[in-house]
């Protein structure tokens, strides 16, 4: 009897499995979109954000006092030519920064605000390497007789050659370093190769002791086995803080504030970015055409239809108008009558905003 009733039990849980499989199936697609979302000003959100109300202050002060007792292994390790990477929940920037000016007195400090939308990789090495040669002055050191190639300004001297004055001797007597401290070295400004390349040749000076912080799971993605191991040489140190990230947040646009045009572009990033290769290049292409005829009412269907079948993008008529039906229904593209009377495509972005919204989709 127990045996009947377990089967009972059974086919009642499969019988409301497929029961819902099949409801989920015939049900309606939601029509909702991104643009229906409700925004507000940036200024009031900023305000509201600014009086929310801290909320464990002493368990995070009492967190990062505890990490003061690895300040003194932090300073060996950067003496024996290793740099630190920090990460974990929270910003570090306090952190670290408390660490540099309370263990490091003895040597010259460059912050790098990694966070910030834009940094010259150049002059950054310019202010380390002019960190160095006072240094090097201060002290007297032997390298200050090897200088004398280096008589111009350093602004107008060579990223190789700047490295080379950076990498100086490599005798152990030598006291002189600069401690190279990077807020967020994964940030949007530093993640393309280039930029990564020249921090690694930097780290891997002699004069050089780097230490960074990371917020992004991916970003030993940036790095081969050879800047890991032997340019960065990295010694990993997961120190959660559970700080705001304050400071390094207002640098990046807020997502929920009515800003218009902004918002709209940062709409169809979004859009863009979850549609298909060739939907994106379809995109391009009326994109290209407004930019080169900003004065036209748009692109005519037989005249974009003619490009991407060129191209080869589409196949037929029926899968370009299935792009522009999702681009439609996303409020990416509308039409508009042409003098001639045929329907025009056009994207709704200034042209500013859709040179932007091209190099973020690549």
């Amino acid at each position: 009897m127990n045996l009947m009733d377990g089967d009972d039990e059974e086919f009642g849980f499969s019988r409301n499995y497929f029961l819902a499989k099949e409801l989920g199936g015939s049900a309606k697609k939601s029509t909702r979109r991104i643009s229906d979302i409700k925004v507000v000003d940036e200024q009031e959100l900023r305000a509201a954000a600014s009086k929310l109300a801290p909320k464990h202050e002493r368990e995070m002060t009492s967190l990062l006092n505890s990490y003061r007792s690895l300040y003194s292994k932090w300073a060996f390790e950067l003496r024996c030519g290793f740099g630190l990477l920090m990460y974990g929940y929270g910003s570090k920037r306090a952190l670290i920064e408390d660490f540099a000016s309370t263990a490091l007195t003895d040597s010259g400090v460059v912050v790098i605000n990694g966070y910030l939308q834009s940094i010259n990789i150049k002059q950054v090495v310019v202010a380390i390497a002019e960190t160095l040669r006072d240094q090097l002055k201060t002290k007297r050191s032997p390298l200050t007789g090897n200088m004398s190639k280096f008589h111009q300004p350093f602004n107008s001297l060579s990223m190789d050659d700047l490295l080379a004055f950076l990498e100086g001797s490599k005798k152990k007597d030598n006291d002189c370093f600069v401690c190279v401290v990077i807020h967020n070295i994964d940030g949007p400004a530093l993640r393309d190769c280039e930029s990564q390349q020249s921090l690694a040749r930097l780290a891997s000076c002699s004069h050089i002791h780097m230490v960074a912080s990371i917020d992004n799971v991916n970003t030993p993605l940036l790095w081969d086995k050879k800047m890991v191991h032997t340019q960065f040489s990295w010694c990993w140190y997961h120190v959660p803080t559970f700080a705001p990230y304050k400071v390094e947040g207002v640098f990046f646009p807020l997502v929920l504030i009515n800003d218009g045009k902004t918002q709209s572009a940062k709409t169809a990033v979004i859009v863009l970015q979850s549609l298909t290769p060739n939907a994106q290049s379809v995109f391009k292409v009326l994109a290209e055409y407004q930019l080169a005829h900003p004065e036209e009412a748009g692109m005519p269907l037989s005249g974009l239809y003619t490009i991407c079948r060129e191209r080869f993008l589409v196949s037929s008529q029926i899968t370009l108008n299935s792009y522009l039906t999702e681009f439609k229904d996303h409020e990416l593209v509308k039409t508009r009558r042409h003098a001639d009377g045929h329907d025009c495509f056009y994207i709704p972005l200034e042209s500013e905003e859709l040179e932007k919204l091209l190099q973020e989709i690549g």
